[in-house]
């Protein structure tokens, strides 16, 4: 039985949890932990491909007026 599991895109540990992926122009990112997850965004914030905000508890920006 082989069950290999993917490894991080940032620091190649294995992902145990896959709960932490990021959609990039080049296509989906894994990520061993919210840390790596964090820090690739950062690293490469112009390749990240950011979903319309749909969830009720982030702030909506207003104009300024």
């Amino acid at each position: 039985m082989n069950s290999t599991k993917p490894s991080c895109d940032l620091c190649a540990l294995p992902v145990e949890i896959p709960d932490f992926t990021l959609m990039t122009k080049s296509g989906l990112k894994r990520f061993c932990c919210e840390g790596c997850l964090g820090i690739y965004r950062l690293l490469h914030e112009g390749e990240v491909v950011e979903e319309a905000a749909s969830d009720p508890s982030l702030p909506e920006s207003s104009p300024k007026s």
